[in-house]
């Protein structure tokens, strides 16, 4: 498993191997099985996002009682979660102060 330096932009949904093909957030160091699993919740992010829309012409449905508003919450939490765990301190940082970061430690009971 190589490691290698990955760029990863939340905000374009888009991972790069390279610092100048595009604006990015977050620089982690990550072996390449890492890459797709991105892919894969951004794409998700963008399904769900699309359910939002169609749901969001159903003047009836209140928007805090909406399943897509959860699955879009958790598939950002996930993101930010992977970013995490691969990152820098300076970035690790920062995502532990967002408002829906909650570290989870498993404890394991004998």
């Amino acid at each position: 498993m190589t490691v290698s330096k990955v760029y990863v932009s939340v905000v374009h949904r888009k991972v790069y191997a390279y610092p100048d093909e595009s604006p990015w957030e977050f620089e982690i160091n990550a072996n390449q099985e890492i890459i797709p699993v991105f892919d894969k919740l951004f794409d998700q992010l963008n399904v769900v996002e699309i359910k939002d829309f169609w749901r969001s012409h159903i003047p009836i449905k209140l928007y805090h009682h909406d399943k897509e508003n959860d699955q879009y919450d958790i598939r950002m939490k996930k993101v930010y979660a992977l970013i995490h765990e691969f990152c820098n301190p300076e970035s690790r940082s920062f995502i532990e102060q967002l408002p829906y970061f909650q570290e989870r430690r498993m404890e394991f009971v004998e």
